[in-house]
């Protein structure tokens, strides 16, 4: 019996982490494999002119100590990166009167062991859901499965560029699209 009660107790205790878990903005479908979350990751982002992103859903997917990193070519052309916590990137880039954005996923190569995973996620970027393709680049994503669902930790990513083509083996064998 004592037993019982102390299963019952933790359960009373537990519930109400499970709850404002699911109440965190999420849908489980997101988290519950790697195409949920890494379908969610490019939903999150893609938005009609005058809307923002997403937030509470992205932060649904990321782990809460997660890091992203935007890298590029700084005002000399020497290579340069940018590094920020998720909630920094809302704040610089996630804007409700911003253009219309909308970026999918091309072509992926996972690498997992254990509870990591290691997805490179090629892109593109349009205007409009079906529009024409006006950037396309590569996302480095770092996932961690804690035992009930997977959670984004740090995200990369660079843009293809005169000299920084996307190399052929994270290209589909068709053009870019949907």
């Amino acid at each position: 019996m004592k037993e019982l009660m102390s299963l019952v107790c933790a359960a009373a205790l537990l519930a109400p982490c499970a709850v404002q878990a699911q109440a965190g903005g999420g849908r489980l479908e997101d988290v519950e494999s790697l195409d949920g979350i890494l379908n969610a990751y490019y939903e999150v982002v893609s938005r009609p002119e005058g809307t923002a992103p997403d937030r509470e859903r992205d932060e649904w997917i990321h782990h809460p100590d997660a890091l992203v990193a935007i890298t590029g070519l700084g005002a000399d052309g020497a290579p340069a990166i940018q590094t920020m916590t998720l909630a920094e990137y809302h704040d610089r880039f996630g804007a409700a009167d911003a253009e219309a954005f909308f970026e999918w996923e091309v072509h992926r190569v996972v690498q997992r062991f254990g509870n990591v995973a290691h997805v490179w996620s090629t892109y593109a970027s349009s205007r409009e859901p079906d529009g024409e393709v006006f950037g396309r680049g590569i996302n480095s994503i770092q996932l961690y499965h804690d035992g009930d669902r997977w959670w984004i930790t740090s995200w990369i990513f660079d843009q293809e560029r005169a000299g920084n083509e996307i190399p052929a083996e994270f290209l589909p064998d068709r053009a870019p699209g949907r």
